[in-house]
């Protein structure tokens, strides 16, 4: 939310959040400020060890940019899994990062990749890691005023795995349970970044897990129990539709899958 002394205002990217919550009534800005026209948000690039995405890049651009495929193979696996096609088509990365929504895959997957989020404002320019901008629920790092410009996500190497896995009633829905996983190697796990999403109120890293696998087999079945049973129970969250302690068992069947998956 960007605000002045008179008036509320809100960017428009995508909308296909924003323009819900403002049918709902739950968004009532006074103002609004369409970002679709400015091109200079609108970029798929490398620079030096990163790849650069500028935040009015639409999902189905990602979906279909080489370099993504290439670089950022943890992103390329979530895209399909984003909502649908039609929502795929406006929706915009930028737009999922400044939402923070908990329950989304973007925000768990930057997280999971150690990504930065460059942020602007009237005063300048500020880069803020994925790790510290999701604070909440729709609650992220930015201060009054600024804007999400881009995010820059690091080059994967030869010798980077990935995972991910999702559990939700129908494809497209959100998910009652995912997690992102990133691992340097996987026999044996180093340097393991293993981010759930859908189960607390902002992306959930699993230090616990993480602790339990580095140095293990990702095959080693004793060290994947380990890593299920030390999921944070306590951080899960339960709504009309699924209790905590269900959501507890989704996340540990998805993070045992999205690991076997690296091992294919």
């Amino acid at each position: 939310m960007i605000a002045d002394d008179t008036q509320t205002c809100q960017p428009l990217a995508g909308g296909q959040s924003l323009m819900p919550m403002l049918n709902l009534r739950v968004a009532q800005p006074e103002v609004l400020v369409d970002l679709n026209r400015i091109a200079a948000l609108s970029f798929i690039e490398i620079q030096n060890d990163v790849v650069h995405i500028g935040a009015m890049v639409r999902y189905t651009a990602l979906m279909h940019s080489p370099l993504i495929d290439k670089h950022v193979p943890l992103l390329a696996m979530a895209l399909p899994y984003i909502a649908h096609q039609a929502v795929r088509n406006r929706g915009t990365i930028g737009g999922s990062v400044a939402l923070a929504d908990p329950a989304a895959e973007m925000p768990a997957v930057l997280k999971a990749l150690a990504a930065t989020i460059v942020v602007v404002s009237a005063h300048g320019q500020r880069e803020i890691p994925a790790e510290a901008f999701f604070l909440g629920i729709y609650e992220t790092a930015l201060d009054e005023g600024e804007l999400v410009h881009s995010i820059k996500i690091p080059l994967a190497t030869s010798g980077h795995r990935f995972g991910f896995y999702e559990l939700a009633r129908r494809h497209g829905d959100y998910a009652m349970a995912g997690v992102a996983v990133s691992a340097q190697s996987i026999n044996p796990c180093t340097e393991l970044s293993i981010v759930f999403f859908g189960v607390a109120d902002q992306p959930l890293r699993a230090v616990d897990a993480q602790a339990v696998l580095e140095g293990c087999a990702i095959s080693d079945n004793a060290a994947l129990t380990a890593a299920q049973q030390s999921l944070p129970a306590e951080l899960m969250l339960g709504d009309t539709g699924v209790s905590a302690d269900t959501r507890l068992q989704l996340a540990r069947v998805a993070l045992k899958r999205a690991l076997l998956s690296m091992a294919d």
